[in-house]
């Protein structure tokens, strides 16, 4: 079987592109530049230069390829690629899928994407689901939480740097889960038949809220963090008053995202099944305190390492001083 992983280089494709070719799956990536690409080329993949902006480049893409992966998302910052890359061309590439007899193809989305449709960039996955589920085509559509590693820069490293987080006063409880996880549970999923045309929740084991996932940074790292909680009202106010003017609404989106996390946001679904089917034991799924534990590890010892080169030159100047 020969895949096409579409946003191959990404924080979730890079891992499903390693899981493939390690299953021993011939493994074809879309990429905008091979020099980009060039650490999935030294894995075994093939690079094909596409770029789903340019609709001409789809079809031929599609050569060959028995099922695809698409990883691929644009920011909450960009709407004007929003726009482009999430619907006019994701259309184009499930036209160009059925008519290349495509066997599979799987698609990520946003978990409890059906309570926010009121925020573009869900609006617009949404559409493509639709599209996906009415286009004939053999799909499998996974609802995503967020990810382990996106939890580094938004506690760990400001903590680490002494910087100041941003949270909002919110109850939400996100059953984050590792990407390497869902690469497992994505690849396996291609050879089971009950996942077709289905729509499934993919999450970690246990849900955590924002301060709880601080308090545990703190707690593995030795480190007190620095918290400013931004009130409700004023998110809602600055996010209402954002989209009045264009120049704005980028921020408007970010705003309209952070929002999801103050109204009882819950990624809790039942996995049981799901892993049943796929013949994973849920001990295998990473545990997000196990994961900051080998993060902050591997963190405080190059910072120990880089303090003791930077006092062996220090007591090396000073020699030569004297």
């Amino acid at each position: 079987m020969t895949l096409l992983v579409i946003g191959s280089t990404g924080t979730l494709g890079r891992q499903i592109v390693r899981k493939a070719l390690n299953e021993g799956f011939q493994v074809k990536c879309l990429v905008r530049s091979f020099r980009k690409g060039a650490f999935l080329k030294e894995w075994g993949a093939e690079l094909v230069y596409g770029d789903l902006s340019v609709v001409e480049s789809i079809p031929l893409s599609l050569y060959g390829v028995t099922a695809i992966i698409d990883c691929s998302t644009s920011r909450a910052n960009d709407l004007y690629n929003i726009a482009l890359i999430e619907l006019k061309a994701k259309y184009i590439l499930i036209e160009s899928a059925l008519k290349a007899g495509i066997k599979r193809y799987i698609f990520f989305s946003i978990f409890n994407s059906f309570n926010y449709k009121n925020i573009p960039l869900v609006m617009l996955k949404l559409m493509i689901e639709y599209r996906l589920k009415i286009s004939g085509l053999n799909y499998t559509i996974f609802h995503l939480p967020g990810f382990f590693q996106g939890l580094i820069p938004q506690y760990a490293l400001p903590i680490l740097d002494k910087q100041l987080i941003w949270i909002t006063s919110e109850s939400s409880l996100i059953s984050y889960i590792n990407t390497q996880d869902v690469a497992k549970m994505t690849i396996h999923s291609l050879s089971i038949s009950q996942f077709n045309k289905k729509t499934l929740p993919l999450q970690g084991n246990k849900p955590w809220r924002s301060l709880d996932i601080i308090n545990l940074c703190e707690q593995i790292s030795g480190r007190r963090a620095q918290i400013n909680t931004i009130p409700i009202y004023l998110l809602n106010s600055l996010k209402n008053f954002t989209r009045l003017f264009q120049w704005t609404w980028n921020i408007s989106e970010r705003l309209a995202f952070i929002e999801m996390l103050s109204h009882k946001y819950s990624t809790s679904a039942q996995m049981k099944e799901i892993l049943y089917i796929l013949k994973i034991d849920e001990k295998e799924l990473e545990e997000l305190d196990v994961y900051l534990q080998e993060y902050f590890k591997r963190i405080m010892k190059k910072l120990k390492e880089l303090n003791y080169q930077i006092l062996s030159n220090q007591k090396n100047v000073s020699k030569i001083e004297f």
